[in-house]
């Protein structure tokens, strides 16, 4: 029996490590088939952010400076390092008249602030939908709101919504914080989110937010972005089809760990994966159907990687479960636009 057949198999296969004899058991791959939700992976969003790098690039030469991750994937952010994007830390760290190019997830005007002061050239690209959320902020704010930004603490997005006016606005990332939160004036109170939330678990704390103050105010429409609420709803579609979800995205990507919490709260195993080579074969014992999804950051490529790996293994069954696409677009920034003209 050749050793292909043996890891399909699941049999027991002695190898030579070393000159020394050692015994390695082979998980039995039992996967019949690979069910890929829709839509996943780039939205528009990141689309644009990726794009305004590299167009800066293509116009300017390297270096260009990039204040922190563009997106929070880290496939894209070395793929851009290669190409001659230098990441830093803040712009303290960019050569005085040098270009800066601000993140997907927004910044601070404090930040805007420091860039001018050291003669900085820069471009935005932050997203449309977090930028929205920044004007709606400020309008609370200005208008003697306090103003309840439900998200993560220390994600950039929160830290740039939360500088617009600091304050005014307080942070809530729970039910049991919005159930215990005080203002200063219960009638008037207003609340945005961070674009990258569980859309249930965020329905929760506004729900909770309404009952403690009736006269609350909030966004026409809501804060979190349609690739988000997509590619959550995507996953809910899977989740009755499969026995196991692996999501393609970075640590640090709030929305991929979103996509991984929603399987587990529907009772379904789930691992976040930064590729194909960190995929644990042990999570495959006993499991004939997988889904298979990506973050709001994470390149197509990862999932075509991941459809290799399984096809290399023997799986007959890789498709997407159901057809769903996405038609939004996003202009690269005026800066960008301006100098090609």
């Amino acid at each position: 029996m050749g050793l292909g057949a043996a890891l399909l198999k699941g049999v027991e296969v002695s190898v030579k490590a070393r000159g020394v004899g050692a015994r390695r058991r082979y998980i039995g791959l039992v996967v019949k088939r690979v069910l890929l939700a829709a839509p996943r992976g780039y939205c528009a969003g990141v689309e644009r952010a990726v794009k305004t790098v590299e167009r800066a690039l293509a116009q300017n030469g390297p270096p260009v400076y990039v204040r922190k991750q563009i997106v929070h994937n880290s496939h894209v952010v070395d793929e851009l390092r290669e190409r001659g994007a230098v990441f830093v830390g803040s712009v303290e760290d960019v050569p005085e008249g040098g270009l800066v190019v601000f993140s997907a997830h927004g910044i601070a005007p404090a930040v805007r602030t420091g860039a001018a002061a050291r003669s900085l050239r820069t471009v935005d690209a932050t997203c449309p939908l977090v930028t929205k959320v920044h004007a709606e902020a400020k309008r609370y704010a200005a208008d003697g709101y306090t103003v309840v930004l439900v998200g993560h603490a220390g994600h950039e997005e929160v830290e740039g919504t939360m500088g617009e006016a600091p304050d005014s606005i307080v942070l809530v990332e729970s039910v049991a914080d919005a159930e215990r939160l005080e203002v200063e004036d219960p009638q008037r109170v207003a609340y945005v989110t961070q674009t990258t939330l569980s859309v249930d678990e965020t329905r929760e704390i506004v729900a909770v937010l309404h009952r403690r103050f009736p006269s609350l105010h909030g966004p026409e429409k809501e804060d979190i972005c349609y690739a988000t609420t997509n590619r959550q709803q995507a996953v809910k579609e899977l989740l009755p089809h499969v026995q196991l979800l692996v999501v393609l995205g970075s640590a640090n990507s709030s929305n991929s760990q979103r996509l991984v919490e929603v399987a587990r709260s529907g009772g379904v195993a789930a691992h976040l994966i930064e590729n194909q080579g960190e995929l644990d074969e042990s999570w495959l014992e006993g499991v004939e159907t997988v889904g298979v999804t990506s973050g709001a950051s994470a390149p197509e490529t990862l999932i075509e990687d991941l459809c290799s790996w399984f096809r290399g293994r023997g799986v007959p069954e890789i498709r997407e479960l159901s057809q769903a696409e996405e038609n939004v677009v996003f202009k690269l920034p005026a800066e960008l636009r301006q100098s090609a003209a």
